[in-house]
C-alpha cells in the first residue's frame, strides 16, 4: 500500500499522543493546586482531539488507527506511582517536572516526524497542525 509509511508514522504519533493523554489526566489527579488540575485536564483534552484527528487521517488513507497507548508509557507511570510511594510524592513540583518530561518527548517525536522527507504532503500538514497544539502544551508546561 502507497500510504504505509504514512499510516506508521502517524500511527507512532497517535499512540505517544494518546500517552501524552493519559499523562496529563494522571497529572490532573494527582496534582493539589486546583489551577494545575484545571491546566493538566485541558491539556488532555486537546491531545485527545489531536489523536481523533490523526485517526481520522489514518482512517482515510486506508489504514487502522492505534487506539491505545504504549507498553513503554504504562511502565514509566508504574515507575513514576513507585517513586511516589518511596519518597512521599514530592507535591506539584514533582508533577510538573514528570509532564514537561513527557512534553519534552513528545514534541521530539513531533519534531522527527516533521523533518520526515518520505512523507506525504496530507500526512505532513496534518503532523504539522497537529504539532502546533504539541508545541503550545510543551511551552506552556515548560513555563511553569
Amino acid at each position: 500500500m502507497a500510504n504505509d509509511h504514512d499510516i506508521s508514522v502517524l500511527n507512532s504519533l497517535i499512540t505517544t499522543t494518546i500517552d501524552s493523554a493519559h499523562g496529563f489526566e494522571r497529572s490532573a489527579e494527582d496534582a493539589r493546586t486546583g489551577r494545575f488540575v484545571a491546566m493538566f485536564r485541558e491539556f488532555a483534552t486537546e491531545r485527545r482531539q489531536v489523536v481523533a484527528r490523526l485517526q481520522d487521517l489514518v482512517r482515510s488513507l486506508g489504514g487502522t488507527p492505534n487506539d491505545d497507548g504504549s507498553l513503554t508509557a504504562d511502565l514509566h507511570r508504574r515507575w513514576v506511582d513507585l517513586r511516589a510511594a518511596i519518597t512521599g510524592g514530592g507535591g506539584d513540583k514533582a508533577i510538573i517536572e514528570e509532564v514537561e518530561r513527557g512534553e519534552d518527548h513528545l514534541k521530539s517525536k513531533y519534531d522527527a516526524a516533521i523533518e520526515d522527507r518520505d512523507l506525504s504532503p496530507t500526512a505532513l500538514a496534518a503532523i504539522r497542525e497537529a504539532y502546533q497544539s504539541v508545541r503550545a502544551g510543551h511551552d506552556r508546561a515548560g513555563a511553569l
